[in-house]
């Protein structure tokens, strides 16, 4: 009976004792459920300390050694190689190893707040938060290139199909805000690699992947109703539509339909949420200041990896719509910006990315303090992998005038949502080349940010190809930093 129930007939399904009328009521209170939560049933495995994420992804891999990891000893070396030992089985993307050489870096270093947390001058607005500030000194990653990199970073592994850390967090834990998507994406720059690979729900249903909200125009694409289409007509073809769908859904049980119906409902209430929440006549012209939403970009002279003109302003609206989100109850805001990949003009380039980023993610910090958000909002800021203390020799361009990518030790930080600010967790050698104390996996910082949010990596899964999936993978244990926690 169970082989033959997909080809089942509505009479015959109404009829079965299995699936009668109490399943049909099941199925519509599941339905319900859903939309109220904008994902999955919450399963919450112990009480969170995080309630929602704001994930600021510097794609390209920004150079932890010019803004957040000073080494004296690099100025000191500067311009020697490095011994063959520590470079023999090290694969590089560009680097020529038989000539490269350290390069210092040319920013200057200081401590800020009680912690005493190091910072470069490029970051001063971000450097105040430094007793907020969770620095996480000694990531490392098993990618050396960039869309591979940039899938473990957000889908834990650096395969194709996998869900994104966004979507796995709105299937566990659902959404606060039936207008609105559970995970919004917001972009800025040139483009990431890994484009929407970055944001999809993969094996997961698709009513969890990311939506992305774009930077002109109407905020979802084909969101507003055409000429001649009124509320009321789309609400009744929305109906009908739900009906043909619930009747393939009692057919054939496949619940990508239930997700079908979730994404139109989502859609039709987005028309009045959205609007409203790009709006930003509302806010203070104090507010707009201090995001700089007003900003001219940085003038640097030609062409460069940041983005085309008028950068400054998209991503400062980007972070005050990343707080406006986060405010309404969306879960996860990933908030990319492309491209840090300054494999040469590095001290330009970098100047003019750090100018753009440091001051809106300063103000978000402020803005979400002040509000009583950050107390349980997750601010994170990190990148695919790092960059390398040797200078970048490529042929035909001027030696060591940027850094190769570097997956061996890189920093990232976050910012309130139950970690612990004011600690520089993890070292690096002398050289930055290494990890001297307390490595961090990716996976393993995946495994300590659901667990903020109340989740075990190891409990949050999802069947698929005969094996409970998870975002920590399957093939390499990952832990709980626990350090990290407040």
């Amino acid at each position: 009976m169970f082989r033959d129930f997909p080809h089942q007939t509505r009479r015959d399904f109404l009829a079965t004792s299995a699936c009668g009328l109490g399943g049909l009521a099941l199925t519509t209170a599941m339905a319900e459920d859903r939309a109220r939560t904008g994902g999955g049933l919450p399963i919450a495995h112990f009480a969170p300390r995080a309630k929602r994420c704001i994930f600021i992804f510097m794609a390209g891999a920004p150079s932890q050694l010019d803004l957040f990891d000073p080494k004296p000893e690099l100025v000191r070396f500067d311009g020697q190689p490095l011994p063959e030992s520590m470079t023999k089985n090290v694969r590089f993307a560009f680097i020529k190893k038989e000539s490269a050489t350290l390069m210092a870096s040319k920013r200057s270093f200081q401590r800020y707040g009680q912690s005493g947390m190091w910072f470069s001058d490029l970051v001063p607005n971000i450097a105040r938060h430094a007793d907020e500030i969770t620095m996480i000194r000694a990531m490392v990653t098993d990618q050396f290139n960039h869309h591979p990199g940039q899938l473990v970073m957000q889908c834990g592994k650096g395969e194709f199909g996998l869900p994104a850390m966004g979507s796995w967090l709105t299937y566990g834990l659902g959404s606060e805000n039936r207008d609105l998507p559970g995970y919004v994406v917001l972009t800025a720059g040139r483009g990431s690699s890994g484009g929407a690979t970055l944001w999809q729900s993969g094996f997961l249903p698709s009513e969890y992947a990311g939506v992305r909200f774009r930077n002109q125009g109407e905020p979802v694409l084909n969101l507003s109703n055409p000429p001649g289409v009124t509320p009321e007509l789309q609400r009744r073809s929305l109906d009908a539509l739900k009906g043909l769908n619930q009747l393939a859904y009692e057919r054939i049980r496949d619940p990508e339909i239930l997700s079908r119906i979730e994404n139109y409902e989502l859609a039709f209430r987005m028309q009045s949420a959205a609007p409203e929440l790009v709006d930003l006549s509302g806010e203070s012209a104090a507010t707009r200041a201090a995001y700089g939403l007003d900003r001219e970009d940085l003038d640097i002279g030609a062409s460069h990896r940041g983005g085309a003109k008028g950068q400054y302003g998209v991503f400062a609206r980007n972070c005050l719509l990343a707080r406006r989100l986060v405010e309404r109850g969306v879960r996860f805001v990933n908030l990319i910006h492309a491209s840090w990949d300054h494999h040469s003009n590095l001290d330009r380039e970098l100047r003019y990315n750090a100018g753009m980023a440091d001051q809106p993610i300063g103000a978000l910090l402020t803005d979400l303090k002040q509000r009583g958000l950050l107390e349980d909002t997750l601010v994170v800021w990190g990148s695919e992998f790092g960059r390398t203390s040797l200078g970048e020799n490529r042929p035909g361009r001027a030696a060591n005038t940027g850094r190769d990518h570097h997956p061996y030790a890189f920093s990232m930080w976050m910012a309130g949502g139950g970690s612990r600010g004011g600690l520089t967790y993890g070292t690096t050698d002398d050289l930055g080349w290494g990890v001297a104390a307390d490595p961090v996996h990716v996976n393993d910082f995946q495994a300590t940010l659901l667990h903020l949010f109340g989740l075990d990596h190891n409990r949050l899964t999802y069947p698929h190809k005969g094996a409970d999936q998870k975002l920590t993978t399957l093939t390499r244990p990952a832990r709980v930093i626990r350090e990290l926690l407040a």
